[in-house]
């Protein structure tokens, strides 16, 4: 194959998936900006939201390079009516990680503003924790479906499933992460774990 050839493919196939990611970062900064009261309110928030954010992004990245090599390696197929139960196992690891790494990175949050003196006090660790789980378990159900959905049906089209996993994730992340952060801190602030936002 010729590399003119390869680098028009590569582009074919990169840039939908990199300008939808651009989108979505836009739409995440918007949702971002929303969230200023609740930031402003809830000591500790803002602090969480990187974390988490990179959490989301380590994890399902790791999920949608599994998925994209077991198609190549020919171990599932890309469709969406059968069940395959390395694909059921693959998805609920990365759920069962991705709530870990969000509970780790409430606990460090509450650590890290505890110990260094300069900082505010954090908001109540149980508070800290429950929101960055419920945060978890949203975003991470959303971005399995849309992950599975989307690597398999591109596949089947022909597109490397490779090519769409980084701006898959970084998009659906970024956006869904924000927003069940947002639905998060309402329903904890709602039953009194956290303050007012």
């Amino acid at each position: 194959m010729r590399p003119g050839r390869v680098a028009r493919d590569a582009y074919r196939e990169a840039l939908p998936a990199l300008s939808a990611s651009l989108v979505g970062g836009l739409i995440a900064g918007v949702v971002l900006g929303g969230m200023r009261g609740a930031l402003a309110d809830i000591p500790g928030l803002l602090v969480l939201v990187p974390a988490l954010l990179a959490t989301r992004g380590n994890v399902y990245s790791s999920l949608g390079a599994r998925v994209a090599t077991a198609l190549h390696q020919g171990m599932i197929t890309p469709r969406l009516d059968t069940v395959d139960d390395r694909l059921v196992q693959a998805c609920a690891a990365a759920l069962a990680n991705g709530l870990l790494a969000s509970a780790f990175a409430a606990l460090a949050v509450f650590v890290s503003l505890s110990v260094l003196p300069a900082l505010a006090a954090p908001a109540p660790l149980p508070g800290l924790v429950v929101l960055a789980l419920v945060a978890g378990t949203l975003s991470g159900l959303t971005l399995t479906v849309v992950i599975v959905t989307a690597v398999l049906a591109g596949y089947r089209r022909g597109y490397d499933p490779d090519t769409l996993v980084g701006p898959l994730v970084t998009t659906t992340g970024d956006v869904f992460g924000l927003l069940f952060l947002l639905v998060a801190v309402r329903l904890t602030t709602a039953v009194g774990l956290l303050g007012g936002a």
